[in-house]
């Protein structure tokens, strides 16, 4: 009798555990770069030019909202589509690395992404026959094994007068919302400026070996936390070049 009792009860407690998991998920549409490539684009509006084409396996998206002016633009977010014969429950976890927008969506995936979201391969062909899906989606964190934050000093960029970069594998579930850029003897830091995507910027940056600190900040309320990487920018630092700060972020 008391085994009787406590099966339903276990069932039931179970499925409520399970509506709270869904959620966390959000109810928006889908749709893919309909003229790219498997992966995604080199020309994204977050200038992380072939990184952002890829990054995470080619696994990306362009957002409109979730874009936020350049803020969102690193950000990783599980994609599942709804259509229960064609999409798997696991779907597709993408990197925002542009904007853009189409058929009121907030994704517009690379089609390696769409096709992810599938159960098999049939149902990938399938899916982007379909073109544009309803979908669930939430904000999980970046993993990048055996990556290190990495800055990518930009083609504009002109020593000492002129450093701009953007800043690769961004790591854990948090945005970075501000940058300062620190001389490593005295380390007077000045604050940097996000003039467009994920590039960060500054006229007359301070000379000789440059440090990071980066603010890491929650999409919500929350703790923020400036993290201070282990490696530097080299005082020789040259556009086009990439340096690997030696730090990794797990929240």
């Amino acid at each position: 009798m008391a085994l009787s009792l406590l099966y339903p009860l276990l069932l039931a407690t179970f499925l409520f555990m399970q509506t709270l998991a869904d959620t966390s998920f959000v109810q928006s549409r889908a749709a893919f770069y309909p003229n790219s490539q498997e992966n995604g684009t080199d020309v994204g509006a977050c200038e992380f030019g072939s990184f952002g084409a890829t990054v995470n396996g080619g696994d990306v998206s362009a957002a409109s909202n979730l874009y936020r002016n350049g803020v969102g633009c690193g950000a990783c977010y599980q994609v599942r589509c709804s259509n229960s014969a064609l999409c798997s429950d696991n779907g597709v976890t993408v990197v925002i690395t542009d904007s853009g927008s189409g058929h009121n969506t907030d994704f517009i995936l690379s089609q390696r992404a769409f096709g992810r979201m599938a159960l098999n391969t049939d149902a990938a062909a399938s899916l982007l026959a379909l073109g544009v899906l309803d979908i669930q989606y939430r904000r999980v964190s970046c993993s990048y094994p055996n990556k290190n934050i990495t800055v990518k000093i930009h083609e504009s960029s002109n020593n000492p007068h002129y450093l701009a970069f953007v800043i690769w594998f961004q790591q854990g579930s948090r945005d970075i919302t501000a940058v300062q850029l620190c001389e490593t003897q005295n380390f007077v830091c000045k604050l940097l400026d996000r003039s467009h995507g994920a590039v960060w910027t500054t006229t007359a940056p301070p000379s000789g070996p440059l440090t990071l600190r980066m603010l890491f900040s929650p999409e919500e309320e929350g703790e923020e936390t400036w993290v201070v990487p282990v490696n530097n920018i080299p005082q020789d630092w040259k556009a086009g070049q990439t340096y690997d700060l030696g730090v990794q972020v797990d929240q």
